[in-house]
């Protein structure tokens, strides 16, 4: 049974930053493609970052890029997000998700991602 555990979220302010993780019971850990999705207030669940096996490859979603950085420890079977510049329309629930996946391709689309997590919330006031 794979389990992700994300915490970090919580209240920021508008230009500040907040880093999230998602610890991930899971053997082979580095085998997982991880990303990051979230779900603001009213809205449908978006990608936000993922990352590679290695953590060589990653990708962002043209909302957070240049201010987030998704990295990831696979000896503490651990994944980040940092995000700085915060703005109001980055709050949302944030959900760390991971993909088994053998070539460590990427993947922005949420079908692609077996197991969740619960989600951690943010909240960014201006």
């Amino acid at each position: 049974q794979v389990q992700l555990v994300e915490s970090g979220g919580g209240l920021g302010q508008a230009g500040g930053s907040l880093r999230l993780s998602c610890v991930v019971s899971v053997d082979s850990f580095s085998r997982y493609v991880m990303g990051w999705f979230r779900q603001g207030p009213g809205k449908e669940r978006e990608f936000v970052a993922a990352i590679s096996w290695s953590g060589t490859n990653t990708d962002y979603a043209d909302s957070v890029k240049g201010r987030s950085t998704i990295s990831r420890d696979n000896a503490e079977n651990t994944v980040y997000l940092q995000m700085n510049s915060l703005k109001p329309e980055d709050t949302a629930l944030y959900y760390c998700a991971a993909r088994y996946n053998l070539l460590g391709v990427l993947s922005r689309s949420e079908s692609e991602y077996r197991y969740w997590g619960q989600g951690t919330q943010v909240t960014v006031s201006s």
